[in-house]
């Protein structure tokens, strides 16, 4: 069973994620796109706000008291999608496709109902 503050914490994670990486559909297709993916078209400045931005859900695990490898993990996806966000337009195709936010709401929320 997980705790008040948990599920709290993990409904504002992927409240967060939602917004981050699938606010928005494009239409006639399974692409959603959020603000992670339009800082992402800022070349290097708006990659590194998205890796800030993303922190806020390893701080969330952090704060759960999550394994040291969980929080690695997060980062790493953090770590990763920022490299190929420096690339010219592959990045822009990553930030789409990888949705690092989300991965890492989904990892928390595995981790919290083991």
């Amino acid at each position: 069973m997980i705790s008040l503050e948990a599920e709290q914490r993990l409904q504002r994670s992927r409240k967060l994620a939602i917004l981050l990486d699938g606010a928005w559909g494009i239409p006639n297709t399974p692409w959603r796109f959020g603000i992670d993916s339009l800082l992402g078209l800022l070349p290097v400045a708006g990659d590194l706000a998205s890796a800030l931005l993303g922190l806020i859900i390893v701080w969330q695990a952090h704060r759960l008291k999550a394994p040291r490898f969980l929080k690695l993990r997060m980062l790493g996806n953090i770590g990763l999608d920022f490299l190929i966000g420096c690339i010219p337009i592959i990045g822009d195709i990553a930030d789409v496709a990888f949705r690092k936010n989300i991965r890492n709401a989904d990892l928390l929320e595995a981790w919290l109902k083991k």
